[in-house]
């Protein structure tokens, strides 16, 4: 019976004390984040408490299951796999803790900046997200490193592995090398502040939103929803516009082709009215004038301005609409048409007379008469 009990005891203790103390961990967090309202950290570390919990139960156990007679045939077994748990959960709480961390400092600096400097918020943004990603792979690798290590075998062939470590670090590196590149190009992207989260930019033909970025690769977002997602050494590589850099503020462009009587002069007091009632112009500048022409139409061509991408494309929209409803309305003959009127003839043609035949009327004086022999 005592050997029954013993075992019950030293689970059912770990897991009570477990419980106790993670339930007091968790009622101070949550104290300490009632009274610090300015600081999200003691809110963001309760998110750590399953592995927080999970540390202490492994570590009670680890210490105290050789107590319990009935395990002590598979006390090798117990022993390990614990360790495995240890370790783990440990990694795992490292993880939320430094989350935490930097997500708290994260929103306090945004909070402050956010209305002054957004430009350098998103780059702020996104060398954290990276670094984040690369605490993680690092915590993840040593946790996996420490796993193997609690096994002998693995620990005998250390030597043989730190031996051929530099043959298959070669063979590695060129193997990776595109994976190596892009990882590269991640750090660079970071804190070479060349492309952040939500900057609007343009690849390949395509324009749309950053939405997320990577060691190895970037998503972004177009006007339709949809996601394309590029390795990252291609904005290092190649050229890309990107709206979000500097200001956002930007000039659109709106063309017409018109009749060469289009009424340009009221064309302008026209688009002043439209853009006075749109709320996407923000009032910096607008203008409007005849940039080409062509034997059938003139080309006309409006610049409007606007706080950001989003709005100057509502804006151009707006303008280019409004503008030809108008001068449908307004001013009909200005719309370009299909001239189909018979050509007017210069003065002394007949309008009947080709070109060839007053060619040769005109010519024909200056014929000589044919005499030939028979």
């Amino acid at each position: 019976m005592e050997n029954l009990l013993r075992p019950v005891i030293v689970v059912g203790g770990a897991v009570v004390l477990t419980l106790v103390i993670g339930w007091a961990s968790d009622l101070l967090l949550r104290k300490a984040d009632d009274r610090h309202h300015e600081t999200p950290l003691w809110g963001l570390l309760r998110r750590g408490r399953i592995p927080y919990q999970l540390v202490l139960c492994a570590a009670l156990l680890r210490g105290s299951y050789d107590q319990a007679e009935l395990l002590q045939e598979h006390r090798v077994g117990i022993g390990r796999s614990l360790t495995l748990v240890l370790i783990g959960s440990t990694a795992w709480l490292i993880i939320r803790i430094a989350s935490a961390i930097v997500q708290s400092s994260y929103e306090r600096y945004a909070s402050a900046r956010a209305q002054r400097d957004p430009a350098r918020v998103r780059r702020v943004r996104t060398q954290v997200a990276l670094i984040m990603r690369v605490v993680s792979a690092v915590v993840g690798v040593m946790a996996v490193a420490a796993m193997l290590l609690t096994f002998p075998a693995m620990r005998a062939a250390g030597a043989s592995l730190l031996a051929s470590a530099g043959i298959v670090g070669i063979v590695a590196g060129v193997a990776a090398q595109s994976t190596l590149s892009n990882m590269f190009a991640g750090f660079q992207i970071a804190f070479g502040d060349m492309v952040r989260l939500g900057d609007v930019v343009v690849v390949d033909g395509e324009w749309g939103t950053v939405e997320d970025v990577t060691l190895t690769y970037l998503t972004v977002r177009t006007w339709d929803e949809r996601r394309i997602t590029m390795p990252v050494s291609y904005f290092t590589s190649k050229p890309f516009e990107n709206w979000s850099r500097g200001t956002p503020q930007m000039t659109g462009i709106v063309y017409w082709h018109l009749d060469h009587s289009a009424p340009t002069e009221l064309m302008r007091e026209k688009l002043r009215d439209i853009l006075r009632e749109c709320p996407a112009w923000d009032g910096r500048d607008y203008g409007l004038v005849v940039t080409d022409s062509t034997p059938n139409t003139l080309q006309v061509r409006a610049l409007v301005t606007a706080k950001d991408a989003d709005d100057v494309w509502t804006v151009r929209v707006a303008v280019r609409e409004q503008m030809i409803r108008w001068l449908a309305e307004h001013h009909p003959y200005a719309l370009p048409r299909v001239n189909t009127a018979g050509a007017v003839p210069p003065p002394g043609r007949l309008p009947s007379q080709t070109p060839w035949e007053e060619f040769r009327n005109d010519h024909r004086a200056y014929e000589k008469p044919r005499t030939g022999r028979g």
